[in-house]
């Protein structure tokens, strides 16, 4: 008989490694990137928000300056929403639920104050208004696709981490845990749409 030139020892790690890669040794580390990337982003858009908002305050303030109730209101939502943030080593349901209520509440904010604006037609024809006004539509619409993405990964990872055998690996190495959803159940109760008459 003829011997195997093929030392058992390499046959035995290739085998070795090809089930290792199934089990989630690299996905779900991939997948932590994928959450962590995803929720940056949805900081970022925030931010963006919430970078427009003094530019937007002062326009209406030049036009409105009798509505300081409403102009503050938006300038102390903001500030809480500033002021609330949660890293991504601290995703947890208190910390998002938190952070999801101060959002909602400069979204309510923005909302009564976009109400305002109504009575005032020189300043919804103010050009510097509309451009502000247009940016931030366009990133009311990056929050929604930032937060789809971030709830994807979110989903993606918590599979991994859940579902066998990429969970075997991770109870027996890894340890994570499911990671919190995103939701925005706390903003559709605080934000309400509001009623335009005319």
């Amino acid at each position: 008989m003829k011997k195997s030139t093929f030392p058992r020892g390499i046959g035995t790690l290739l085998i070795l490694s090809l089930l290792l890669s199934g089990c989630g040794m690299q996905s779900i580390p991939t997948a932590l990137n994928q959450v962590e990337a995803a929720w940056s982003e949805v900081l970022n858009q925030y931010k963006r928000r919430s970078d427009l908002i003094p530019n937007l305050v002062n326009i209406v303030k030049g036009y409105a300056a009798h509505e300081k109730e409403t102009l503050q209101a938006v300038v102390e939502a903001r500030a809480k929403a500033t002021q609330t943030q949660v890293p991504t080593s601290q995703l947890t349901p208190e910390a998002l639920n938190k952070f999801s209520q101060a959002q909602a509440g400069l979204g309510s904010a923005l909302a009564r104050l976009m109400v305002v604006v109504e009575r005032y037609p020189d300043l919804k024809a103010n050009e510097n208004f509309r451009d502000l006004q247009v940016q931030l539509e366009g990133t009311e619409n990056r929050i929604t696709v930032a937060r789809f993405r971030f709830i994807e990964s979110i989903k993606g990872f918590n599979n991994l981490v859940t579902v066998p055998p990429s969970s075997w690996y991770n109870s027996l190495f890894l340890k994570y845990e499911k990671k919190p959803q995103f939701s925005v159940d706390n903003e559709a109760e605080i934000k309400q749409a509001p009623v335009v008459e005319f």
